[in-house]
């Protein structure tokens, strides 16, 4: 089971309270766990990463066991901890500004 964090906006969007639970079949990758959120959770599609794409939205970073995520492989393992649902994967609304 993936413990999956997200942020106030989409957490409204989707319906769901602090934190949802996933079964993700297969590797545990940034990828099958944002399939299991948007199959899940369709009114996401298109939030966390391009529909056709499917690359991470600019301003959306991932997190776990205190590491961004963001820029490594989306098909690269999670660690451990995420996978027996020690720790969870976090989805962060990056702020910009000036």
């Amino acid at each position: 089971m993936i413990r999956v964090v997200l942020p106030a906006h989409l957490k409204a969007l989707a319906g769901v309270g602090r934190e949802v639970e996933l079964d993700v079949p297969g590797a545990a990758t940034q990828r099958t766990v944002i399939d299991a959120l948007e199959g899940r959770y369709p009114m996401l599609r298109g939030t966390i990463r391009d529909p056709v794409t499917q690359v991470r939205r600019p301003f959306v970073r991932f997190f776990a066991c205190e590491d961004d995520l963001s820029h490594e492989s989306p098909d690269s393992p999670l660690p451990e901890a995420v996978v027996t649902g020690t720790e969870p994967f976090f989805v962060i609304g990056a702020m910009a500004g000036g």
